[in-house]
C-alpha cells in the first residue's frame, strides 16, 4: 500500500498542540513508511478563513519540523491544495448524487433547526434531523424555490444500515444509520462543508489514512456512507485521544497558552515540542532527545493510546531542558538573541553560556543571569536578605579575605573559611552563593567565581557584611 497521510487545517485561528499533534502523527507515520504527507488548507468557510492564518500555519510547521510533500507549494498530482479551489471537484460528485436521487433541497431556516434541537434534547433524545424537508412534494420544493429561497442539500442517509469499520486506534466500530440524520452536503451558497469536501478530497487525494482526534469519530460514519455509495476508497481511520489538563477536560486557554505561535515566542525549542509531542499519547519506546527522522522510526499506530492525553508542562519543561543542553554555542547563541548577547562581554560569551547553560529554559532566564553577572548590583529578595543576617557579618569578612588570598581559586578558600568558621555543607555554600548571585539556586560556585573575577567577588562579599550587618 502506498502510504498517504494528510494534515488539513482551517484557516481560521493559530494552530494549537491538538493539532499540531495530529499533524506530527500524520508526518511520522508517512516518512516511517516512505509515503507522504499532504498539507490540505480546507479554507471553504469563506467568512472566517484568512490568508494571515494560512501563513502562520506553514510558518508553524515548518519551525516544529514538520514538512509536506504536496500542498501549499509544494505541487503534486492531486491538487489544488486549497478547497477553495476544488469547487469543480464537487459540483462533479453533486451531479451524481442529485442524478441518483440521493440529496435533497433543505429550506429549514437556523431557528427551526435550533427549535427541532431542543425539543429532542428536552426529551432525551439525541439531536438528529427529523427529516423534514424530505417529505415535500415537488411541487411544494418548485413553490418555495419560486419564491427566491435557497435551500441547502441533505444526503439521504438510508435507513436500518449498518456502518462498521476498524480505527487504527480504537479498534472495531459500529453505528447505525437510523441514528444518524440527513446532514447538509451543500450549502445555501453552494459550497461544501467539512463533511462533504474532507471526505471527497481525502478519496481524490488517494489519502490511505486519516489520523485526527476523536471529537471527528461521529463524523466518520458519514464519510463512509458517502464514500461508498459515491464508489470511492474509504481511507483507514485513526481517532486519537484528545489533550486534556489536570482538571480531565479538553486542554483550553483557561489551561494556559498552547498556540504553537505562542510557545514559539516564549523561548521553546521545536525539537523539545516536538519530543513531547510523539510521546503525548504514544508509547515511544526511546527515551533519548530525537530528530524527526528518528521519531519516525519509533512511531507505532499500534502504540497510540486510547485513553485521553494528560498535558504535563513538567514532562514538556523536560524535553525543553533537553534541547537546550544540546545545544552547540552557536545554536545557543541564536537562540538567546540580542537582548542577551548585549550584557554580555564579548570575550566572556562563550564562558557564560558553558556556565548558565544547565540553569536555563528560556531567554529570559539567561538575561536574568547576564544581569546579575554583569551588572554592579546584585539584587536581594526577603528571603535571601534573612539568610544574610542569619549568616553574620563575620563570614563575609572571612570570605572577603580569603578572595583576596586566593583569588577565585575555590578550593583553598573554601579550605580556609571551613577551618576559620567551623562551617562546612549547605551553611558554607549558600551564603557564598547569595552574597555573588542573590539566588539560592544556579551555577556551581567555581563556576560563578571563574565569570565574577577576584574584584567583583570581593565588592559583592563587601556588600555582603553591608547586607548581614543591616546597613544596607
Amino acid at each position: 500500500m502506498n502510504i498517504r497521510t494528510r494534515f488539513s487545517p482551517s484557516p481560521t485561528g493559530m494552530i494549537h498542540l491538538g493539532n499540531a499533534r495530529a499533524a506530527l502523527f500524520s508526518a511520522l507515520f508517512a516518512k516511517k513508511n516512505e509515503g507522504v504527507f499532504i498539507l490540505r488548507i480546507e479554507d471553504t468557510d469563506a467568512v472566517r478563513s484568512e490568508e494571515r492564518f494560512v501563513e502562520a500555519l506553514e510558518n508553524d510547521l515548518q519551525w516544529l519540523g514538520v514538512y509536506w510533500q504536496e500542498g501549499p507549494g509544494k505541487d503534486g498530482d492531486y491538487g489544488p491544495y486549497w478547497q477553495s479551489q476544488r469547487q469543480p471537484i464537487y459540483e462533479k460528485y453533486y451531479r451524481i448524487l442529485e442524478e441518483k436521487k440521493l440529496i435533497y433541497p433543505c429550506f429549514c431556516t437556523d431557528q427551526e433547526l435550533n427549535l427541532a434541537r431542543k425539543i429532542q434534547l428536552s426529551r432525551g433524545q439525541a439531536p438528529r434531523y427529523a427529516g423534514t424537508c424530505l417529505r415535500l412534494s415537488p411541487d411544494e420544493v418548485a413553490s418555495r424555490l419560486a419564491a427566491g429561497k435557497k435551500p441547502a442539500w441533505r444526503f439521504a442517509v438510508p435507513a436500518n444500515t449498518l456502518i462498521e469499520f476498524t480505527d487504527v486506534v480504537k479498534g472495531q466500530q459500529q453505528f447505525k444509520s437510523d441514528d444518524i440524520g440527513d446532514f447538509i452536503v451543500r450549502r445555501a451558497d453552494g459550497t461544501a462543508p467539512f463533511l462533504f469536501c474532507n471526505a471527497i478530497d481525502d478519496a481524490e487525494m488517494k489519502v490511505s489514512h486519516v489520523l485526527r482526534g476523536e471529537d471527528h469519530l461521529a463524523n466518520t460514519p458519514r464519510q463512509i456512507l458517502l464514500l461508498n455509495i459515491l464508489g470511492l476508497k474509504v481511507p483507514h481511520y485513526g481517532h486519537l485521544s484528545l489533550i486534556v489538563g489536570d482538571d480531565g477536560a479538553p486542554l483550553s486557554k483557561r489551561h494556559g497558552s498552547f498556540s504553537l505561535h505562542e510557545m514559539r515566542e516564549q523561548g521553546f525549542l521545536p525539537v523539545a515540542v516536538m519530543n513531547y509531542l510523539a510521546r503525548l499519547g504514544h508509547a515511544c519506546d526511546a527515551q533519548a532527545l530525537l530528530d524527526f527522522d528518528e521519531l519516525a522510526n519509533h512511531f507505532y499506530l499500534e502504540k497510540l493510546s486510547r485513553s485521553p492525553a494528560k498535558f504535563d508542562k513538567s514532562q514538556l519543561m523536560y524535553w525543553q531542558k533537553m534541547a537546550v543542553q544540546m545545544l552547540d554555542v552557536a545554536a545557543l547563541w541564536h537562540w538567546l538573541g540580542e537582548s542577551v548577547a548585549s550584557q554580555v562581554p564579548l570575550n566572556l560569551q562563550s564562558l557564560f553560556a558553558e556556565t548558565i547553560k544547565a540553569n536555563i529554559a528560556f531567554p529570559h532566564d539567561a538575561l536574568m543571569w547576564a544581569k546579575i553577572f554583569f551588572h554592579e548590583k546584585v539584587e536581594m529578595g526577603p528571603e535571601e536578605l534573612k539568610l544574610l543576617r542569619d549568616t553574620g557579618e563575620q563570614f563575609f569578612v572571612e570570605a572577603e579575605q580569603a578572595v583576596d588570598k586566593y583569588g577565585i581559586d575555590l578550593a583553598p578558600l573554601l579550605a580556609e573559611m571551613k577551618q576559620t568558621l567551623g562551617v562546612s555543607g549547605k551553611k558554607l555554600f549558600m551564603p557564598l552563593r547569595v552574597a555573588l548571585t542573590g539566588k539560592s539556586y544556579g551555577p556551581e560556585l567555581a563556576q560563578i567565581a571563574g565569570i565574577l573575577g577576584k574584584e567583583k567577588m570581593k565588592h559583592r562579599f563587601g556588600r555582603a557584611v553591608q547586607y548581614a550587618s543591616g546597613n544596607e
